[in-house]
């Protein structure tokens, strides 16, 4: 399902650890990492797709979450041409998203990235909320970092002072990351994958 632009609606989803981390799934048989995103079908709202990727690549269902906030308008990027197959060519331009930031409220092991016959992951970790963008495909980044920047001002408070006070210490200075970190660069998707998500 297109727009008369050409772009494919989408969600993408940042999903919340008790310490602010995010998940961060790696794509089966490659050396992407991304957060879990996919298509809304006909009829869907995005937030009915988002809890229907979120079971099918994450296995998690809404008792497990909390919807914290969304992007309040769509997103977009582009895809390049040589991952569209030749046939959408021309009609196919990219990916329009509303992003969910959403708060864990079950537990590690709720998640199952076999939830479905066709897994997107076959990894995951938690990760600082300021991924590192150079990990993720380079036409995916500039959608990244505008969800990230818009859903940042959302994060729940953590406060990491009860424990040292209780032992009579004063917390420890740390420093905030300001930016993303850098890791290698991510592997592109199979060529001709018609769905870069």
């Amino acid at each position: 399902m297109l727009d008369r632009e050409g772009f494919r609606p989408n969600v993408g989803i940042i999903l919340l650890n008790q310490r602010n981390e995010v998940f961060w799934g790696k794509r089966i048989r490659t050396h992407s990492w991304q957060f879990p995103q996919g298509g809304i079908k006909h009829g869907e709202t995005p937030e009915q797709a988002m809890f229907r990727e979120l079971h099918e690549e994450v296995g998690l269902t809404p008792e497990h979450v909390r919807i914290i906030a969304r992007t309040r308008d769509w997103l977009r990027y582009e895809v390049p041409d040589h991952f569209i197959r030749r046939d959408a060519r021309g009609h196919y331009r990219g990916q329009k998203q509303i992003w969910f930031l959403l708060q864990m409220l079950g537990r590690d092991c709720d998640m199952n990235l076999r939830a479905t016959d066709h897994p997107e992951f076959d990894a995951w970790r938690w990760n600082e909320y300021w991924v590192p963008l150079e990990a993720v495909i380079e036409f995916k980044r500039g959608v990244y970092e505008m969800a990230l920047t818009e859903l940042a001002r959302y994060l729940p408070r953590i406060n990491h002072h009860n424990r040292y006070l209780r032992a009579g210490m004063r917390p420890p200075h740390r420093e905030r990351n300001s930016g993303p970190m850098p890791l290698e660069p991510a592997a592109a998707p199979p060529d001709g994958d018609p769905r870069p998500d």
